[in-house]
């Protein structure tokens, strides 16, 4: 295949004004607002039937427990944290009356503490009251070793959390904290319910006491048991809705929150949020036929949602923020008969992958800039960084990957003692040089598949290729072994990106000890299983340093480290791209946050 370099000075899609390619389709841009008119009538419930449809559906509504943005958003409806960050990436209160600052006295003038206080007179779900033991609780809950927390990485350097009224909160440090405010902003570590969430703080067998490391029987406490299980499917929360019946994989019915603290929100008196299909029949389902109000994801060819759009329907509202497309590489051996503690550490090293000439030649093979224009067209930009932005956190030192170079990746693999059998693949002592890419089902990352393929067999590397349906590959579940946390291949494509401003935290995810195992229940954000006791070093002094420049100039130096040694090869940085109808107000598409984050702000358009 002969390929060219490509570039498009001045692309910037994720701006108001910038050509999309849609023609006379109307598209918002992150943080724009429609001016529409109000809604029908401002009171909760007065908007009626609300209906999203997240085409990966979602598997669980409880963050701590999935790293999937499907599972994320969709008990955002229903948990908060005490503050996120809003469309144009400021942070704002929640749960909390203010933000704590040095100046307020929220954060300790020695950075070894941060204080909250909770808005006054909340409720949970149930009518009970919301304190700061509960928030307590949820940082006990994650930061507890056999818990198998998904957001560990927030709660890092917190050494005690404690409630020192019913509505504040203390959370102490183990060494000064130049960016304190992490557990508890964002849509990944909202507040649990203590009273619901208890009996799954241990795995005890109630007969005899002694704790164990298996899942125990179905009467136990502790994150396996049945009471666990239903308080991730059904949380109690504060958000504006309530879940009322939840089929994992399928759909999930929920209901205006009536004891949420703004009287006359949500809107909306039902919502049902609905999985199954593709990308395309959910664009469809809004843009052409109208049958839905939002699609998430709308992971299609931009020409493909072009000629959709025509529908007029709906409008397609388009964001940068930080997702990036990538290809992660297992440093570990994926052999399915080793043991399980064994497999998922770097006791057993990768038998191909951990030789870092492989894996650079895998990634000097790749034609970033076609994926993006055949994947995503505007909505997508080739890239070279784990961290797109804000653009003081892009590194300009991995820029040569945008061109590819087929020749030098074959003199490493030559350097490296792989030569080209007769067919073309490269063989060392007598084995082939073989290895699997899986991803999710999906046309894009079918395409990407096969272009990948395609690119690694020119330079003499065979490619085996397999999809995984989103519900399962991002539904978290400790018992399967095709979830992107197992990670039972070789390389995995898929996209992953982080909440706010700042990438501290969303770094912290590559340090030892950060990769899911047995003892976690799989859960765990280094999924590569990378370890390096200078990255650590190097994440610790950022978390030490608070003058802006240098925080930038470290967090580049971390990205750096993982682009350079090729455990993570970023290909596309993605705008986010969804659709609602044209008859839904009050949307906002946050690229910092969750995109359901102000949903109690939608409704239903006046005709």
């Amino acid at each position: 295949m002969t390929r060219t370099a490509r570039s498009e000075p001045g692309r910037n899609a994720g701006q108001p004004g910038a050509r999309t390619g849609l023609g006379a389709a109307p598209v918002l841009f992150a943080g724009m607002l429609a001016l529409t008119p109000a809604p029908l009538a401002a009171e909760r419930g007065s908007s009626g039937h609300l209906d999203i449809l997240y085409w990966q559906a979602p598997s669980i509504l409880n963050p701590y427990r999935s790293a999937g943005t499907k599972d994320i958003d969709s008990a955002n409806l229903v948990l908060e944290p005490l503050a996120r960050h809003d469309a144009a990436g400021r942070l704002v209160p929640w749960l909390a009356e203010t933000i704590p600052t040095r100046a307020n006295g929220g954060i300790a003038p020695d950075l070894m503490s941060v204080t909250w206080q909770l808005r006054p007179g909340l409720r949970w779900s149930d009518g009970s009251p919301v304190t700061a033991e509960d928030a307590a609780f949820t940082a006990h809950y994650c930061m507890q070793a056999d818990t198998g927390c998904a957001s560990a990485h927030f709660f890092a350097g917190i050494d005690a959390v404690e409630a020192l009224d019913d509505r504040r909160l203390r959370i102490s440090f183990d060494q000064p904290q130049t960016r304190p405010l992490n557990a508890f902003v964002g849509p990944f570590t909202p507040v649990l319910q203590a009273a619901q969430f208890a009996p799954c703080m241990r795995r005890v067998v109630p007969e005899t006491g002694a704790a164990t490391a298996t899942p125990p029987a179905e009467d136990a406490a502790g994150p396996f048991s049945p009471a666990c299980l239903a308080a991730s499917l059904a949380p109690i929360g504060t958000g504006p809705f309530m879940v009322t019946d939840f089929q994992p994989d399928q759909r999930a019915e929920m209901r205006a929150n009536p004891h949420f603290r703004h009287p006359e929100r949500p809107f909306f008196a039902t919502l049902t949020v609905h999985g199954g299909g593709d990308a395309e029949a959910a664009a469809r389902a809004v843009l052409e036929t109208g049958a839905m109000d939002y699609a998430w994801n709308l992971q299609l060819a931009w020409p493909a949602l072009a000629d959709i759009a025509r529908g007029g329907r709906g409008m397609v509202a388009v964001g940068f923020g930080t997702l990036v497309e990538r290809i992660e590489v297992n440093l570990t051996d994926p052999d399915p008969t080793l043991p399980a503690d064994i497999r998922s550490t770097r006791a057993a090293p990768h038998p191909l992958l951990g030789d870092i000439r492989l894996r650079q030649a895998l990634s000097l093979a790749i034609d970033r800039e076609l994926l993006a224009e055949v994947g995503y067209g505007q909505a997508g930009r080739a890239t070279c960084n784990l961290v797109p932005a804000p653009p003081a956190f892009a590194s300009d030192a991995n820029d040569a990957c945008l061109l590819p170079d087929p020749d030098r990746a074959r003199a490493l693999l030559d350097a490296a003692g792989w030569t080209p059998g007769p067919d073309g693949i490269r063989q060392r002592d007598g084995r082939r040089l073989a290895v699997e890419l899986v991803t999710s089902t999906s046309p894009v990352r079918q395409d990407y598949q096969a272009l990948i393929a395609q690119w690694w067999r020119e330079i003499g590397v065979e490619t085996m290729l397999r999809d995984i349906p989103a519900a399962v590959y991002f539904g978290g579940d400790p018992a399967s072994p095709d979830t992107l946390q197992r990670f039972h291949a070789d390389l995995q494509l898929y996209a992953n990106q982080f909440s706010g401003n700042d990438p501290q935290a969303y770094l912290g995810a590559w340090r030892c000890g950060q990769e899911p195992r047995p003892e976690t229940d799989w859960q765990g954000a280094n999924i590569p299983r990378f370890c390096d006791p200078a990255y650590d070093a190097l994440h610790l002094e950022l978390t030490r340093t608070a003058n802006p420049q240098e925080r930038a100039q470290l967090a580049r130096a971390l990205n750096d480290m993982l682009v350079q040694q090729y455990v993570i090869l970023p290909l596309v940085h993605r705008g986010r791209v969804s659709a609602h109808a044209t008859s839904l107000g009050g949307v906002v598409l946050n690229t910092w946050d969750s995109e359901l984050w102000n949903v109690a702000d939608w409704h239903r358009l006046a005709e």
